[in-house]
């Protein structure tokens, strides 16, 4: 999968600190880091250039050190991470949760149903269902779905479709086919905003606890990667965790919907 690189401008960055992140592809999709980003140099005066992508690769990243820091969504690989000892500080940030969305008249028969129910009926309906198939925080929790209810991971089925791609992207390939996917709400209400409030998938399943979607900050193990800007990272980490970038979060909204919800714990 190609990885997007969002570099702020460069005019001085020889004569400032520049602090580089690998973070999953919702917080840039949603437009989040725009917003947080300046916020950022504002308070500290340190450059941050990120590269989007999943999760999975974002982890890789930090293993190979090849950036500073992360933001992440995937709690049992960052967990796997730090127990291996490449990454150190981890600070859970905020959440948001994650939904089934297909077509307005819901042919498999789903809305409202539990997502081990609905599920099943995907399964039994044969409806066209679009996984990422990267290895992203949604994918790993996709999978994670499938297990915990029981049923096998569809990938040699006809109606399962592995994208490869982002999940707007994943989005779009799903309303083509007339089918589901599962996202983050606040993509979707990116998504739904990119429509004009009246996107062609629809929520269909949400709620269960289960559904939570964490993020998280973690620092680079300045042990594994001797040369990693681990004082700025440490820097970037305590800012977006404490109160201006918590209140930020909260205040970050497209249709009048709050897309993150800040959780850092004091």
């Amino acid at each position: 999968m190609a990885l997007v690189v969002c570099l702020l401008p460069a005019g001085s960055l020889g004569k400032e600190k520049v602090l580089t992140m690998a973070t999953t592809a919702s917080t840039d999709n949603t437009g989040l880091l725009d917003y947080l980003v300046p916020k950022f140099k504002e308070a500290t005066g340190i450059e941050l250039k990120w590269t989007a992508t999943g999760t999975g690769k974002a982890l890789k990243l930090g293993e190979n050190c090849d950036v500073d820091v992360l933001m992440v969504h995937a709690p049992a690989s960052e967990k796997k991470f730090i127990d291996n000892g490449f990454g150190v500080d981890r600070r859970e940030v905020m959440t948001n949760d994650f939904i089934i969305i297909g077509p307005a008249n819901d042919p498999a028969g789903i809305k409202g149903k539990s997502i081990k129910d609905a599920l099943q009926m995907l399964k039994t309906e044969q409806a066209t269902f679009a996984s990422r198939g990267d290895n992203s925080g949604t994918h790993k929790k996709e999978v994670f779905l499938w297990k915990a209810a029981g049923l096998p991971i569809p990938e040699k089925e006809n109606w399962y479709v592995q994208t490869g791609q982002g999940m707007l992207a994943t989005i779009n390939i799903a309303a083509e086919r007339y089918g589901y996917t599962m996202t983050d709400r606040g993509t979707y209400i990116k998504y739904e905003d990119n429509m004009g409030g009246n996107p062609p998938l629809k929520i269909t399943v949400e709620g269960d606890a289960v559904l939570l979607n964490q993020y998280s900050v973690i620092a680079v193990n300045p042990k594994h990667c001797p040369k990693v800007k681990y004082d700025s990272a440490k820097q970037f980490i305590n800012w977006i965790a404490g109160p201006e970038a918590q209140l930020l979060i909260k205040d970050f909204k497209l249709l009048g919907k709050p897309l993150f919800t800040p959780n850092a714990k004091k």
